[in-house]
């Protein structure tokens, strides 16, 4: 029995072959960040964003997916791939522009799915209408997917760290995307200041009950130029041991759904301008750390997936 349900494994039951995600990276900012919302962006988020190893968004679209598949396919021996949007909101900016990025990455071969990875408030029926009509109409074997930054369900949480938005458009998106058989991916930041193990256990009981595709795990990290930055120099918050994640993870686990693929058990960061990052420690170890504990205590994901369909109602059911 597998201790988790591996993304690559997902991939491989789903397309027959293995199959990697090539980064996409295109001129697209944030409503967070560019004035809508906010001009500060979420409190743990760089200039950066999350595409710090990606070629650089003047670079074409089809050229950035040839020189991934190139390097990626001879490293891994991939034969399928996705194009995968994924700095920054993929969907922040008018829909027959974005249209014209994803035909684009059509244009390469082997192309199994497209994913955009985005916030909540920027996914709607107009936008999830169009995007699938067209690629329907194109290209209809290309799988469709989003990948959304929910970070944590505690939505007291979420307005501590300036997401711009709370868990209501989280199920919102998710409820209108399903709707259109977007797979659907979750990211979630195990540790931000403030959540606690309920929070933990809630995340996988939420992202369970939603039925989501896969999930992406995140240790917080801290960069230079952003608000943890500033409350971190000045000892404002405390992170949380590595023994503490640890922990965080493995009940998070317990408790998900064992039909929902794990993408990854944590991040990495850039070295550069980056104050913390997975406790000084390379991030292979602290997932070996994470794998050897479950095994040590014989546990697994799902192991305590019991608490929907009416748990209460199992006293009269033989």
């Amino acid at each position: 029995m597998d201790i988790y349900y591996r993304y690559s494994k997902y991939l491989k039951e789903k397309y027959g072959v293995k199959t990697y995600k090539l980064p996409v990276n295109i001129p697209v900012s944030c409503p967070n960040r560019d004035g809508f919302l906010s001009e500060g962006g979420c409190s743990f988020c760089g200039e950066m964003g999350a595409g710090f190893e990606n070629y650089p968004a003047s670079m074409s679209v089809k050229e950035q997916l040839e020189k991934n598949k190139t390097y990626i396919g001879n490293k891994y021996g991939a034969e399928k791939f996705i194009a995968y949007f994924q700095n920054f909101s993929n969907t922040y900016l008018p829909v027959e522009k974005l249209l014209k990025y994803l035909e684009e990455a059509t244009e390469v071969n082997d192309i199994a799915a497209i994913i955009l990875s985005t916030r909540p408030d920027c996914i709607n029926n107009v936008y999830l209408k169009k995007i699938k009509e067209k690629m329907e109409k194109k290209v209809p074997e290309i799988n469709l997917g989003l990948e959304l930054g929910l970070q944590t369900v505690n939505y007291h949480t979420l307005t501590r760290v300036n997401r711009g938005h709370t868990l209501g458009e989280v199920i919102d998106a998710i409820l209108n995307a399903q709707k259109y058989n977007f797979e659907i991916g979750i990211h979630l930041i195990l540790n931000l200041p403030g959540d606690n193990m309920v929070d933990v256990i809630e995340n996988a009981k939420i992202i369970s009950a939603l039925k989501v595709d896969n999930v992406k795990l995140h240790a917080l990290y801290i960069r230079e130029g952003t608000e943890f930055a500033e409350k971190y120099k000045k000892g404002e918050f405390d992170i949380i041991p590595l023994e503490e994640y640890v922990e965080r993870v493995i009940t998070f686990l317990e408790y998900l759904d064992p039909q929902i693929a794990i993408q990854r058990l944590l991040g990495r960061a850039p070295e550069e301008k980056t104050l913390f990052a997975n406790w000084d420690k390379s991030w292979w170890k602290i997932y070996n750390i994470i794998i050897e504990e479950m095994k040590k205590r014989k546990t697994y994901q799902g192991k305590k997936f019991e608490y929907l369909q009416g748990k209460a109602l199992k006293k009269f059911i033989k």
